[in-house]
């Protein structure tokens, strides 16, 4: 597990921790919504009757950190920081795992499909007001099939076929061994924010 606190930042919160007077308090580090679009990195005090027994525990010099369990793939090279300004000071917490864990070969393969899917397909779908999830894997006797949703401008498009076969699926499969084939699962008779009519 690689989280980088640099030493304002460890300095900071355990002055933080220092006022709250509570003994063998530390802080728990979570992400919120992990692995979506919405995930968001917090940090919080931990009292020692909040501590669960399956958090990992990474210490440092002045403090404590509990990280929450399935936490752990996104909070994967975690940065926090303490930059001082004029107005007293900034803390800064980014996570570029967040929204999706890293992945390896080894992973498993819904989360190699929702790491290409976030990070690089649907930066290219949300230009049209788009976006494509994955509703679930099938097995089939060739292998696994994605079963997708598209959502946004994508829903209802005309193009949202050519999209599917030449962009999604082509991309998929050339990256995910064993995945033999993607379908679409959304109602595309619901035409109202379509990018193409």
């Amino acid at each position: 597990m690689t989280i980088t606190v640099t030493e304002s930042a460890e300095r900071y919160l355990a002055e933080l921790l220092e006022k709250q007077d509570v003994e063998g308090i530390a802080v728990r580090l979570f992400v919120t919504q992990p692995g979506t679009a919405y995930a968001e990195t917090c940090l919080a005090y931990c009292r020692p009757d909040e501590v669960n027994p399956e958090d990992e525990i990474l210490d440092f010099e002045l403090l404590r950190f509990y990280l929450e369990r399935n936490s752990l793939p996104y909070l994967e090279e975690a940065y926090i920081d303490f930059a001082t300004d004029r107005m007293g000071g900034q803390l800064t917490i980014k996570a570029p795992n967040a929204k999706v864990p890293k992945v390896s070969p080894d992973s498993p393969m819904d989360e190699q499909i929702n790491y290409i899917l976030y990070s690089e397909i649907n930066p290219g779908l949300a230009s049209h007001g788009g976006d494509v999830k994955l509703v679930e894997l099938i097995e089939e006797e060739a292998g696994a099939i994605a079963i997708l949703r598209f959502g946004g401008g994508c829903q209802g498009c005309s193009a949202v076929d050519m999209t599917l076969k030449d962009g999604v699926e082509k991309t998929l499969i050339e990256r995910v061994p064993g995945l033999v084939g993607v379908r679409d699962a959304t109602d595309h008779s619901v035409r109202e924010n379509a990018y193409f009519k």
